[in-house]
């Protein structure tokens, strides 16, 4: 196999990724630049809005309203002047509940070195 180098830059072959997932923006997301209590105020009314489509049954469930009740304690105060421990504690909170309620995919396509198998639904053994 013979090489030669060339000024002339090689872009590789490009193929199309097969269908992505639509990409879903969470409040954590969106309202970044926004103070830090404003931010958690979207959050929880965010939380609320998925803890209400939720079953009480749901074990899920139980998460998002530990994250809407420690919301709530730490806007005790003044939101406008939180201190320091407030705001790292209320941050530490968002980025940690950034993906409670969320739909997760019902299917989930496995791909083996051979191509990609029929998707497994949920509740079917492996």
């Amino acid at each position: 196999m013979d090489t030669t180098m060339t000024d002339e830059a090689q872009t590789p072959a490009t193929t199309q990724p097969a269908a992505l997932a639509p990409h879903m923006e969470n409040s954590t997301d969106a309202t970044r630049g926004e103070p830090l209590a404003t931010r958690a105020q979207k959050r929880k009314v965010e939380l609320q809005a998925a803890a209400d489509k939720l079953g009480a049954d749901v074990p899920s469930r139980k998460d998002i309203e530990l994250a809407i009740a420690s919301i709530d304690a730490l806007l005790l105060g003044d939101a406008a002047h939180l201190s320091h421990a407030t705001s790292a504690e209320l941050s530490r909170l968002l980025e940690s509940s950034k993906h409670l309620g969320e739909d997760a995919p019902t299917s989930i396509a496995k791909t083996t070195a051979a191509g990609t198998m029929p998707a497994i639904a949920d509740g079917e053994a492996e």
